[in-house]
């Protein structure tokens, strides 16, 4: 399809950031597929949830914030919240009619005529004065690199391509990676892995007692600082710390998280310390999370020299034509919410009483 399309805004991805903006735009009067278009490449609803591990209940999810004006009731906690949030977003698109094209893959957004941006897609391209990008970050697992990494003889697999703990038994699993999925994925392989071990470049830090506004605020701030200098966002759950509750509790007692500080190299048949330690494994899963994922955005130069987006509210400063959310400081349920808010709030305000012709 070579036509363009012309839209008043773009909206890429349709996760939690995403609906959230999409909503937004909806309640402000415009028309889905005449004033704003939302693209998805995933299959179906859900955003990133509908590719987590069967065995990562509803029960077990910690912190899940729901979308705007639609609450997620009588959910099961027994259910995989693959399962739960997919059908909950599926329920919350039908409900505000916000027609989520997909599987749409965008490839490209480049400079267009008369100050609009070129959104170029699987599915033809658009032109838009607005681009709200809220791709998060699952399509960027991230992988480090270690000595003698490709000698490894056994599995290796990243926390994007774990299904569940049966697939493990009796092997020996050295689990890197000091942030949630690390510890969910320890905690669960215990029952089944003929070893475990836990490696963390830093020690991890654990939270007692709730999590409270104050903390939050404080947790998002340093957060914020990145992105404002320009420098690649570190998570929002990196500076909050990991809940202490029953479970991990019960981890730390029993020794299923005994934390061993960051091995110096990788050998064909498991890992090893310089002070001659070693661990033999059959497998080595990487929960050392993702980045993300903005490579469609590569043509306009957004990069800082610190690797980062360097961003004001929610606009890019390089282009305040582009808004990220779901991006550093908004990389939460709750976060991604009031983004998306504010990136449609900020969007609208110099064509505001004129929202009808904001396609024009």
């Amino acid at each position: 399809m070579n036509r363009t399309r012309e839209v008043a805004v773009v909206v890429v991805g349709a996760g939690q950031a995403g609906l959230s903006s999409a909503y937004h735009l909806r309640r402000a009067g415009l028309r889905p597929d005449h004033d704003f278009v939302v693209l998805d490449h995933s299959p179906g609803p859900g955003g990133a949830w509908q590719f987590r591990w069967p065995s990562l209940t509803f029960g077990k999810v910690h912190g899940m914030h729901t979308l705007p004006g639609m609450e997620l009731t009588d959910a099961d906690p027994a259910r995989p919240s693959a399962d739960v949030v997919a059908e909950y977003f599926a329920d919350y698109e039908r409900t505000f009619d916000l027609r989520v094209r997909r599987p749409v893959d965008v490839r490209a957004v480049r400079e267009g005529t008369g100050g609009r941006l070129l959104v170029e897609t699987s599915d033809g391209t658009w032109a838009t004065r607005s681009l709200i990008n809220a791709t998060g970050t699952w399509d960027r697992p991230f992988w480090p690199r270690c000595p003698g990494q490709e000698t490894f003889r056994g599995r290796q697999l990243h926390t994007a391509q774990y299904t569940g703990p049966e697939a493990f038994a009796g092997r020996r699993v050295v689990v890197v990676g000091g942030g949630a999925s690390g510890t969910q994925h320890l905690l669960e392989l215990a029952p089944y892995a003929a070893a475990t071990t836990w490696v963390t470049r830093r020690p991890p830090v654990f939270r007692e007692g709730p999590f409270d506004q104050e903390a939050g605020r404080a947790a998002v701030a340093l957060v914020d600082e990145r992105v404002r200098q320009g420098l690649a966002p570190r998570s929002v759950v990196s500076v909050t710390g990991l809940p202490l509750n029953d479970a991990v509790r019960k981890g730390l007692a029993d020794g299923t998280l005994d934390r061993q500080a960051m091995f110096d190299r990788i050998t064909p048949d498991g890992v090893a310390w310089r002070d001659g330690r070693r661990v033999a494994a059959d497998v080595i899963l990487w929960a050392t999370g993702f980045r993300a994922a903005l490579g469609h955005l590569a043509p306009l130069g957004l990069r800082e020299p610190g690797g980062g987006i360097r961003v004001e509210g929610t606009r890019a400063v390089a282009d305040p034509r582009v808004h990220l959310v779901g991006y550093g400081p908004s990389a939460s349920t709750v976060g991604a919410n009031r983004a998306g808010r504010a990136a449609v709030r900020d969007i609208l305000r110099p064509t505001a009483g004129a929202v009808g012709g904001a396609a024009a």
